[in-house]
């Protein structure tokens, strides 16, 4: 079994901050890609940032600047700040891990948390 458990999400007005944190967990071999995506209300699920090992990171235009993505063994963070209410979102961490038990790579997703920005 493979787990990523996402936390941190919470309501924070605008111009406030916030850092969301995602721990890979269970039979696994290595990590490769980690990243950061969301899914505003009624909208479909967008990048937002990702870091990959040895290649550095990338970003949604819409957060750079603003968002910080980094990365501690399996553990990736997410910095927020300057938060617009237009980042209001579930926001969900995916991996790109090999298993113990695998030969190749496969995607998987936490259950997200939710960021909203309102006063």
């Amino acid at each position: 079994q493979v787990h990523l458990v996402e936390s941190g999400g919470d309501l924070v007005q605008p111009g406030g901050s916030l850092k969301l944190s995602c721990t890979a967990s269970g039979s696994i071999f290595s990590i490769n890609v980690m990243g950061w995506y969301r899914q505003p209300p009624g909208k479909q699920r967008e990048l937002v940032a990702t870091i990959i090992r040895g290649a550095g990171t990338d970003y949604a235009d819409s957060v750079k600047g603003r968002f910080t993505i980094s990365r501690a063994g399996g553990t990736v963070y997410l910095e927020m700040n300057s938060l617009k209410p237009e980042d209001t979102a579930m926001y969900y961490c995916s991996a790109r891990i090999r298993p113990i038990w695998a030969t190749g790579w496969t995607d998987y997703w936490g259950q997200g948390t939710q960021v909203t920005v309102s006063s």
